[in-house]
C-alpha cells in the first residue's frame, strides 16, 4: 500500500519532465497519475478506480432514464431559453445546497471531516476514509463536481414531473437570487454607501 504522502521532486527531474511534455513524449501511465506537481496535488492514482464506478453509474444511470423517457415519448425537442436559465440558476444553488450547505452536514458526514465555517450558511469539508469512502467524499464536498448529477436530477425531473420540478427549480432560483442581493446588500452596507 503506498504512504499518502508525496515525494517532491528535485529540480533536475523538473527540468527533464519539463523537457518531456515540450518534446511531446509524456508518460500517460496510471503511476503518473498520482505524482504531485506545481498544478495539481490532491489526485491519487489508488482513487481512479472508484472514480470509475463512480462515473459508470452516473453514465449508466443517465442512459436508463435517457432510454425510459424516450420509450415513453417525454424526450423535449428543445428547452426555451429562459427555462434553461431558471435550470442553470437552479442547479448551482442544488449543487452548493448539496456540497456546502451546514445543514445538510449530516448528509455528507460519513464521508467527510469538518474543517470550518466560510460564512453565508457554508462550510469547509474534507474527504475522509480511503476507496469508496473518499472518492464519495469528494464528490459531494465539491460543488463543481455535484453540478453535473444535480442538472441531470433536475433535467430528468423536468421530463417526468415537469410541474413540480419546475416549481422546485423555480424556488431554488430565487434562493440563489437572494443570496446574491444579500451578498450586495451587505457590500454597500460595508461600503457606507
Amino acid at each position: 500500500m503506498k504512504s499518502n504522502k508525496r515525494q517532491r521532486h528535485d529540480g533536475a527531474n523538473d527540468t527533464t519532465a519539463r523537457k518531456k511534455e515540450r518534446s511531446g513524449t509524456q508518460d500517460f501511465s496510471v503511476e503518473k497519475y498520482g505524482e504531485e506537481t506545481s498544478e495539481k496535488q490532491e489526485c491519487e492514482e489508488a482513487l481512479l478506480a472508484e472514480y470509475a464506478a463512480m462515473l459508470t453509474l452516473y453514465t449508466a444511470g443517465f442512459a436508463a432514464l435517457i432510454s425510459l423517457v424516450y420509450s415513453h415519448k417525454r424526450l423535449p425537442n428543445g428547452v426555451p431559453p429562459l427555462e434553461l436559465l431558471v435550470l442553470a440558476i437552479a442547479t448551482h444553488k442544488l449543487s452548493r445546497i448539496v456540497a456546502k450547505d451546514r445543514i445538510t452536514g449530516a448528509l455528507r458526514a460519513p464521508f467527510v471531516h469538518y474543517k470550518r465555517s466560510v460564512g453565508e450558511g457554508e462550510v469547509e469539508e474534507e474527504p475522509r476514509g480511503r476507496g469508496l469512502q473518499r472518492a464519495v467524499g469528494e464528490l459531494i464536498s465539491c460543488p463543481y463536481c455535484m453540478g453535473p448529477w444535480c442538472a441531470a436530477a433536475l433535467g430528468f425531473g423536468m421530463a417526468f414531473v415537469p410541474r413540480i420540478t419546475r416549481f422546485f427549480a423555480s424556488t431554488l432560483a430565487a434562493v440563489a437570487m437572494s443570496d446574491f442581493l444579500h451578498r450586495a446588500y451587505a457590500a454597500t452596507k460595508q461600503n457606507g454607501t
